[in-house]
């Protein structure tokens, strides 16, 4: 298609014009169209996939330029693994990349098994106490999948290792920042007043029509749009730090049932029904 667009406009602006300024901007054009044709064929065939665990309410996202290509996943689920392999093997899709937005309190992490059994790279934050990670990325970090990119956003609070990864039209915004609230900041050196600089300094400063794609949801939610997000979520309509504060520091929630498995499995890593 990049071809055909190409010819045509080399033959209009050859018969239209003759002079050198014309063809150079005649070449400028061309350069735009090709990387807009390319931009346009890699969301229509992209593969997109939000896949969820009933048992932790947690999403996991799989992401690929497209059959037959490379694939990313994100916040994959240890229980959950052999549905993320018959995907991958419909697909004919390769699993390059593993990444966790941060050490899970209330599932077991996929990432240690399908380090084994795919020989992918793990990823995760330069904050992580993961000991299986290969790549511990950095703030506004690229993450490559074929053509598509993913940027790295640190966003401490709900751990100290949070982190939410962007595209150009969506955000994974982890435990960070949730469908109608934000992840909890009273474990793994959680912080409320790094929480609310995440958010407010950081995910909401993304434009208003960007995809949120939240790591958990507990009530039938799948996305939202930072706009609304901005407007309807009750955990955000303060006008302060400390009123936000406030807010966390007494929300009385239960200790996560999973938290004494499932830090120390996806700190060590879990593979084969055991910790590394």
């Amino acid at each position: 298609m990049i071809e055909i667009c190409s010819t045509v406009l080399s033959i209009f602006f050859c018969l239209r014009f003759s002079n050198k300024s014309y063809f150079n901007f005649k070449n400028n054009i061309l350069k735009i169209l090709g990387k807009f044709i390319l931009y346009v064929l890699i969301w229509v065939y992209m593969i997109f996939k939000q896949l969820f665990d009933k048992d932790s309410s947690t999403f996991t996202y799989l992401i690929s330029r497209g059959v037959g290509r490379e694939l990313a996943i994100i916040d994959p689920v240890y229980n959950e693994i052999p549905k993320y392999l018959k995907i991958l093997s419909e697909l004919n899709i390769q699993l390059v990349k593993v990444i966790d937005t941060h050490i899970h309190a209330d599932h077991i992490s996929g990432m240690a098994q399908l380090k084994k059994l795919a020989n992918c790279i793990s990823i995760m934050g330069e904050q992580t106490s993961c000991e299986i990670v290969d790549i511990k990325v950095k703030e506004n970090e690229i993450i490559k999948i074929d053509e598509l990119e993913l940027m790295s956003i640190y966003t401490p609070g709900h751990t100290n290792d949070s982190y939410c990864f962007s595209m150009k039209d969506r955000i994974f915004t982890g435990d960070t920042l949730l469908i109608n609230g934000t992840g909890r900041t009273d474990f793994q050196n959680g912080s409320s007043d790094e929480a609310y600089d995440s958010l407010f300094n950081k995910v909401l400063k993304q434009n208003d029509e960007i995809l949120v794609y939240p790591g958990h949801d507990y009530n039938g939610n799948k996305v939202s749009t930072i706009e609304k997000e901005k407007k309807t979520n009750p955990r955000l309509q303060v006008n302060s730090k400390s009123e936000y504060i406030e807010i966390m520091e007494n929300l009385n929630l239960k200790y996560p049932r999973m938290i004494d498995i499932a830090v120390p499995a996806n700190t060590k890593g879990f593979v084969d029904g055991k910790l590394e």
